[in-house]
């Protein structure tokens, strides 16, 4: 074997022991007639001494060795005169007996240190090098330990792990497909699942009740922080379930991911709320309850007092920082321009400061008297100190954009603190939303959604208010998964197609052999599946997903290591059957 031992493991019961080891070189110091080498595993750091005066060969050999060579070295454990209690082998070393250079290495592009001196594209270049850094090992090794717990979890709860298909049919709902061309069927693609939903619908159907699957998914769209191209689901489907049933037992599982592998311990049931209220308070579906700040609408006493961009808004929205009346105008004017950049749109902002004194002073103090700005600080609970700010304009963009206001105030004020966590089950989504540009309904979640029961007598005449029975849970903000009770009869599957504009013959090239399995005595079923990277990021405190991912894609979707994606040379294309305009 190459090691007797790994490069954390050595401590002082180990004193006089022989032990052989192989690493990285982390860091080499040259002393004169001493030299010292940290060498590194993914288990720790060790430091190896070689003594000129003991071994001269030796010493000038180990002098020689760069960063990140791989060596194995041959030595006796003894005790440090000068300890490293910063590390777990701090109070050992290795005098070295025999050294043996396993590969030479090329000085790295950055330092393989926690506090690199690499940029992240430089770091994305070299993501192999990038991954021998020990804070991007543990967050992989973190995500391992979140996978395994969750199939402990669900095993004991007699879910089966099934795989199913990468390659798929085409269907024209959510966001893009990935398409693969058949070489074996010319002019005819694939696509690759965005999830592997009708395929866990049909499991229910076979009989087995209890589904899992941790399983890559892709979908071709806009790329951000926490969204890939690529990326991984915990994907569960349930038979003979209401929601109620699956609420239970996906917490249960999270609630066993952060008891086993962050000792977090929620002793309470989330908390739950509607898909309006949610709206209606924070102007998102996954609202950060971390903190409160909840949306204030002035409309109703805001409006008729000559400010015509307030009278001729369709909703006035406020929110109460709390003691922020300090802020100076320079202050509010770059929070203005923040609201004001294209990400945002936002045309301006309103404030309302209440004084220590209980005075109060406003941008648009001449519209309004001391009386009437004193509704508004009432309106928003405001006490001496507070900053009222006020948004307005259209109902849905204004919500949008005091959402934004709100979670910035909150990282402002430092109200977002990442080890601390919020669950929230958001309910009673809307099952359809109208799209102008294409004048039709397109489902919010997915067009297998089950609508809420109490609504289906709204379903052919007024379908924008029916409710789905649909479920999300957000954690501090970030959506970690979703699902709903599945349509599981044949005629409301048509009668859903219909409804989004497929036409009979659409929906039986797309989907028929889905709704002829309804046919064979479908239960009633549902599921959930949570986005495993954004669930490991948010658990560990982390905004972003890719450090997460081992190998992860740029906002430009691009893998900078490999170079892909890449052209097809003209022989693979012909072989295609495919010509490039």
């Amino acid at each position: 074997m190459y090691r007797s031992h790994t490069c954390g493991e050595l401590r002082l019961s180990d004193i006089n022991s022989t032990v052989t080891l192989a690493g990285w070189v982390q860091r080499s110091r040259d002393l004169g007639g001493m030299t010292f080498i940290d060498l590194r595993d993914r288990y720790g750091i060790t430091q190896l001494a070689f003594n000129a005066e003991d071994d001269a060969e030796m010493a000038d050999k180990a002098t020689k060795l760069g960063r990140e060579f791989v060596v194995q070295v041959t030595g006796k454990v003894v005790e440090r005169s000068s300890k490293n209690k910063n590390i777990p082998t701090g109070e050992i070393e290795i005098i070295v007996t025999a050294l043996d250079i396993l590969n030479a290495a090329k000085t790295p592009p950055f330092t393989i240190e926690d506090n690199t001196d690499g940029g992240e594209e430089l770091r994305a270049q070299y993501r192999y090098l990038d991954l021998r850094r020990n804070p991007v090992q543990e967050k992989l090794k973190f995500r391992n330990r979140v996978a395994l717990e969750t199939r402990k979890y669900l095993d004991s709860q007699d879910f089966i792990d099934i795989e199913t298909p990468y390659l798929i049919k085409s269907t024209p709902e959510g966001a893009r497909d990935f398409v693969v061309p058949s070489r074996m069927n010319e002019g005819q693609f694939y696509a690759l699942p965005q999830s592997p939903q009708t395929f866990k619908q049909l499991l229910m159907v076979s009989g087995f009740d209890r589904y899992y699957q941790i399983v890559k998914c892709f979908r071709d769209e806009a790329l951000r922080a926490d969204r890939q191209p690529e990326f991984t689901q915990i994907d569960c489907e349930m038979a003979f379930v209401e929601q109620e049933d699956i609420l239970q037992t996906f917490e249960g599982m999270v609630k066993h991911l952060f008891k086993t592998v962050r000792n977090v311990e929620f002793s309470y049931e989330f908390p739950r709320m509607t898909y309006a209220e949610a709206m209606e308070k924070y102007g998102s579906d996954k609202p950060d309850i971390r903190f409160g700040m909840e949306f204030v609408d002035l409309s109703s006493i805001a409006k008729g007092h000559g400010f015509a961009i307030f009278d001729e808004a369709e909703a006035i929205l406020a929110i109460n920082a709390e003691q922020c009346a300090v802020y100076t105008r320079k202050q509010l004017d770059t929070l203005t321009d923040w609201l004001k950049r294209p990400q945002i749109g936002a045309k301006g902002l309103i404030y309302l400061r209440v004084n220590e004194d209980g005075t109060y002073k406003s941008s648009v103090d001449k519209f309004y008297s001391e009386t009437e700005l004193k509704k508004w600080a009432d309106a928003a609970n405001a006490k001496p100190g507070d900053l009222i700010l006020v948004m307005s304009g259209d109902l849905e963009k204004t919500r949008k954009q005091m959402n934004e206001l709100r979670l910035h105030m909150g990282n402002e004020l430092g109200l977002r603190n990442p080890n601390q966590f919020a669950p929230l089950w958001v309910l009673d989504f809307p099952l359809l939303e109208w799209d102008e540009e294409s004048g039709r309904y397109h489902a919010m979640h997915h067009p297998f959604t089950s609508p809420k029961p109490e609504d289906m007598h709204l379903i052919e005449t007024e379908p924008g208010k029916v409710r789905a029975n649909a479920y999300d849970l957000a954690i501090n903000g970030v959506e970690i998964g979703g699902g709903s009770i599945r349509i599981h009869d044949r005629d409301l599957q048509s009668r859903m197609f219909d409804l989004l504009g497929f036409t009979k013959e659409e929906a039986l090239a797309q989907f028929g052999f889905l709704m002829n399995a309804f046919e064979y005595g479908a239960p009633p079923h549902g599921g959930l599946a949570f986005g495993l990277d954004r669930l490991v990021a948010t658990m560990n405190g982390s905004d972003t997903i890719r450090d997460y991912i081992a190998f992860p894609k740029n906002n430009s979707g691009r893998d900078v290591m490999i170079d892909a994606p890449a052209p097809l040379d003209d022989a693979q294309l012909k072989e295609l059957g495919i010509k490039l305009s």
